[in-house]
């Protein structure tokens, strides 16, 4: 199987997907520095394995030794580095396909606490309803403080079918229990559907590697299904934890037909990346636009919102982005193992860099749901019990309706989103 090797993606894994962020196939290891080496501190290095081989209190092989050390240079970098073992590098090929067991998390650490930042759709930890900011106390019981990343990892992993409980920590509530049961995650990364008459609603779960295609596909389909071009669309990429940087460029692509999308930087070579529209990939270079974000859209999702709010094709909204702006490139050791090694930071086409700062929303629209008295009170002929049918088709019509209402109702940003691509198809009417 062949995968990706740069990422801007969180940590993830069985329990967590580890999405890629990257176009690159082959990873050239760049040369160490010139220099001479640290003998005082690789003597003090090799003391200590010494003192600990012969005092501590149960023996400890030198491999043990050597890979906790490894470990221990990679935590201590940023958040993102980290070193990948044999189940690691494992998790990393399955992700890239699609396809994973576990929760359907991705997780990473706010401090010295294991946090979430966001479930994947369709999956245990969506369906259980944990959020995006609840932090993991615990993972059967155990704490999490004080157990790296991959370690947390490692213990959320297991068969398909078997149960784990997640003590979470959310804001403004007491600690609580979450049970769930491990799954084989098949992840469709694009969802279309109309939400209205003209007016179409592109939902992004994650960014892999055929997410462009599939983006190109749901929106054909759209069309079809409205029988006309779309009047306005709503793109929403509300906690979508990023993936591949590729399907970023080709998802932007779709909605840009010239300038700039991404560009990183970085010390060695293969970090110095730039991605271009394409004007003959530009299937939707013109119709209006909303582009959905909140604090669990992280790394890609940020590439296209942020590429979208520069060239001023679409109008974000939503909550400001998670702030995931590194690049992570990964340097395989054998071909069972390697590195995950931070080596690049990636700016917007305006020169923005997102790390630590995420991305505004030009409308800011928090979380909600529609209440009683802001729905329409007013009942129709369609609503009586034992209505005549209209033999042309409108009950039909009705039932579509019925659902797309109840969509609306359940999503406040959703349901503004549409109401301000139909104020702004009004107003270019005028």
């Amino acid at each position: 199987m062949t995968y990706p090797f740069q990422s801007a993606a969180g940590l993830f894994a069985k329990a967590a997907p580890i999405l890629l962020f990257s176009s690159l196939l082959h990873a050239q290891t760049p040369a160490a520095p010139e220099g001479d080496l640290p003998l005082d501190e690789l003597r003090t290095f090799v003391e200590v394995m010494d003192r600990i081989k012969s005092v501590y209190v149960e023996p400890v092989d030198d491999k043990t030794l050597l890979e906790n050390a490894i470990k221990g240079m990679l935590a201590n970098l940023d958040p993102h580095s980290a070193y990948l073992n044999a189940d690691a590098f494992q998790d990393l090929q399955e992700a890239t396909s699609g396809e994973f067991g576990g929760l359907g998390l991705e997780v990473g650490m706010e401090g010295e606490q294991l946090s979430v930042i966001s479930p994947i759709d369709d999956t245990p930890a969506f369906a259980a309803g944990i959020e995006a900011g609840d932090l993991i106390l615990k993972i059967d019981g155990q704490l999490t403080k004080g157990l790296s990343l991959m370690e947390a990892v490692q213990k959320m992993r297991g068969k398909a079918g078997t149960s784990i409980t997640l003590t979470l920590g959310r804001e403004h509530r007491a600690p609580f229990d979450v049970k769930l049961k491990r799954a084989i995650i098949k992840s469709r990364s694009v969802r279309g559907q109309l939400l209205d008459d003209d007016y179409g609603l592109l939902r992004i779960s994650q960014f892999q590697s055929n997410t462009g295609k599939e983006v190109g596909k749901a929106l054909q389909q759209l069309e079809k299904d409205n029988g006309k071009p779309l009047t306005g669309l709503i793109l929403d990429l509300r906690n979508n934890p990023g993936g591949v940087l590729q399907a970023a460029a080709d998802v932007s692509d779709h909605f840009l037909s010239q300038g700039k999308i991404v560009y990183t930087e970085g010390r060695i070579a293969n970090s110095q990346m730039r991605f271009d529209a394409n004007p003959s990939t530009s299937i939707k270079g013109s119709v209006p636009m909303v582009v959905l974000i909140n604090g669990g859209s992280a790394s890609a999702s940020e590439i296209v919102a942020g590429a979208l709010q520069d060239h001023k094709r679409a109008v974000i909204m939503g909550t400001n982005s998670f702030g995931k702006g590194s690049v992570q490139t990964i340097l395989p050791i054998n071909e069972e193992r390697g590195l995950k090694l931070t080596t690049a930071l990636y700016f917007t086409p305006s020169g923005r860099s997102i790390q630590a700062q995420g991305i505004e929303p030009d409308i800011r629209v928090e979380r909600g749901k529609l209440s009683t008295q802001e729905q329409s009170q007013d009942v129709k002929e369609a609503d009586l019990a034992g209505h005549l049918d209209n033999k042309q088709g409108a009950e039909s019509r009705s039932k579509k309706q019925q659902a797309q209402t109840e969509l609306l109702q359940g999503d406040y940003q959703l349901s503004q989103a549409l109401g301000l691509l139909k104020g702004l198809n009004v107003l270019s009417r005028e």
